[in-house]
């Protein structure tokens, strides 16, 4: 992030990190030796305002932040995980209004969105085409390392920016990726960057950040590579466009299936117009936030997160285990008590009839 590399710990109320130096050469386990982090402190649940203390290891008490690199470190960060959301109370307008997402919401809590870089976002989403997360994530690294600057190597693994338009554009770019496994997404991301250049240049994609999310959009998918679905992930992830609701049949199948979304039914393919209907119905639903909301159903559907579904589940299950076994002792205990009664006022009877004979004689 911001063309540096960092390290990253979250506790229950802090962020900790640390930013190293490009070029930084790290031997296997200094960086526990060497981490210093800021903690952001919450002051007040209400207020959402948070605080920072410089603090390392070998220190006792936090010390005042004051170096002036400390605080844009730190701002970078809020800025990235957009910290000034107030991601809590979106929860509970979006629970208030689905009962499906308040049942989800209580499993993945915390899902934000991040504030990515335009053109990290817009050209990581064009190798997104007919792939799959894993190979994704490898070409994303395999495109920083032959096309971007050097950073610093860290356990052994070396890191690498996000490669500039100027180096995405050159000429020799597509034949570089096709060699790297890229297929027909080589020539994609390459004429991408160069017409950013040649017809808008550098400033262009930030700059989308200040229009309407429909424009933004539309600009988008003048580029080559770049449908509809893409153009709405990049609008949600780096342009501030908190109302894109980025729309595969992933997402449709989650209209249909938990919202009884009829529209398009007998369709095989998402139209433009199916596009904008079932993002319009997720608008209309979860408001301006619609693309926020998107995410946390998304992520919730996905394979590798099933498990957590599952968990309170058991748990439940467990619970009304436990409960059942609870109330077969309890009925236990209340015979075993109601037959000692029985037992305790039987004998106590008969030595009263034995007094009462005994007196008589």
């Amino acid at each position: 992030m911001g063309g540096r590399v960092w390290t990253l710990t979250q506790t229950e109320d802090s962020l900790w990190y640390h930013v190293y130096n490009n070029q930084e050469w790290q031997g296997e386990g200094s960086d526990r030796k060497r981490r210093a982090g800021v903690s952001l402190q919450m002051e007040n649940k209400s207020g959402k305002k948070f605080k920072g203390a410089l603090k390392k290891e070998e220190e006792e008490e936090p010390l005042a932040v004051t170096s002036v690199q400390d605080t844009e470190e730190e701002e970078m960060l809020r800025d990235y995980f957009q910290l000034n959301v107030k991601l809590g109370d979106l929860y509970k307008e979006w629970g208030a209004a689905d009962p499906h997402f308040k049942r989800i919401a209580d499993i993945f809590s915390g899902v934000r969105m991040l504030r990515q870089d335009p053109t990290e976002c817009l050209f990581s989403f064009i190798c997104t085409s007919n792939n799959h997360i894993s190979r994704i994530h490898g070409m994303v690294e395999r495109l920083c390392k032959a096309l971007g600057a050097p950073l610093c190597q860290l356990d052994q693994t070396s890191y690498s920016n996000f490669p500039s338009l100027s180096a995405l554009a050159d000429d020799s770019v597509e034949e570089c990726l096709r060699d790297l496994g890229f297929g027909y997404r080589a020539r994609f991301l390459q004429q991408s960057a160069k017409q950013i250049l040649d017809t808008h240049g550098l400033q262009w994609l930030e700059g989308l950040r200040s229009v309407p999310y429909l424009q933004a959009r539309d600009a988008l998918r003048t580029l080559p590579g770049v449908g509809t679905k893409v153009a709405d992930c990049v609008c949600l992830m780096s342009l501030d466009k908190t109302e894109a609701v980025p729309i595969d049949t992933h997402v449709w199948q989650i209209a249909k299936r938990d919202y009884n979304y009829a529209s398009g039914k007998g369709q095989k393919t998402i139209t433009d117009k199916l596009n904008r209907d079932i993002g319009d119905f997720f608008r209309k639903l979860w408001g301006p936030y619609a693309g926020w909301a998107q995410s946390v159903l998304f992520c919730a559907d996905l394979k590798k997160f099933q498990k957590l579904k599952e968990m309170p589940q058991l748990k439940q299950a467990k619970k009304e285990e436990t409960d059942e076994e609870e109330m077969r002792v309890s009925c236990k205990k209340t015979k075993i008590k109601t037959e000692e009664n029985a037992t305790a006022k039987n004998t106590k009877t008969k030595s009263a009839c034995h007094k009462k004979a005994k007196m008589s004689v």
